[in-house]
């Protein structure tokens, strides 16, 4: 079994905000491939099902974004999945908006929904890095991630959401690159003007 889980905060007031987009991707995931009704355990959200031909556990910590790792290292203990199983759908700020790419370990960039997932779970894990653009200056990056898309960001972001679901399949066979590579194909056309 792998474990998908989307970063984000919980709440209406948050639901929109560019540090929700990975909540955002579990969600069209859900609906996409026709998971059953999310139910709350492990201080989250989380619903079952198939991508493909593997069992997937969709998880939306409902913690707050600094405290997710409390949910997610819950979550991975009881089901006894391996940190190398866990896909981590997150924000991304040193990407251009609509870009995705997949890492396994790394740094957290500050970020703190990274962090706390480290923390409880350890470093090895894979994280999907959702582009969301930089503000240009690190004292408007609070500003900039806890603001809700613009109108005008809907033209890329449906067709990144959709396509990381439709790629889904691939990441829950293990199938990184693929997953990159049709996540990328999809949305060409959205953000073939941009540069990395």
């Amino acid at each position: 079994m792998k474990l998908f889980v989307g970063l984000g905060n919980p709440g209406a007031q948050y639901a929109f905000n560019r540090h929700n987009v990975g909540f955002m991707a579990v969600d069209v995931m859900a609906a996409a491939h026709g998971f059953p009704a999310w139910r709350k355990r492990f201080q989250g959200l989380i619903c079952e099902g198939r991508l493909g031909g593997e069992q997937v556990l969709l998880l939306k910590p409902q913690t707050h974004m600094n405290e997710s790792g409390r949910s997610v290292g819950e979550t991975a203990r009881f089901y006894k999945i391996p940190v190398g199983d866990v896909v981590v759908f997150h924000d991304e700020l040193d990407l251009a908006p609509g870009k995705v790419r997949v890492k396994i370990g790394g740094g957290v960039a500050g970020h703190n929904g990274l962090k706390s997932v480290t923390a409880h779970l350890g470093n090895d894990y894979i994280r999907v890095r959702i582009g969301i653009g930089h503000p240009g200056h690190r004292e408007r990056v609070v500003g900039h991630v806890l603001r809700d898309f613009a109108k005008a960001d809907m033209e890329w972001l449906e067709p990144v959401l959709f396509a990381m679901s439709d790629a889904a399949p691939l990441l829950a066979k293990g199938e990184k690159d693929r997953f990159q590579t049709q996540v990328a194909h999809e949305t060409r056309n959205e953000t073939q003007s941009e540069t990395d």
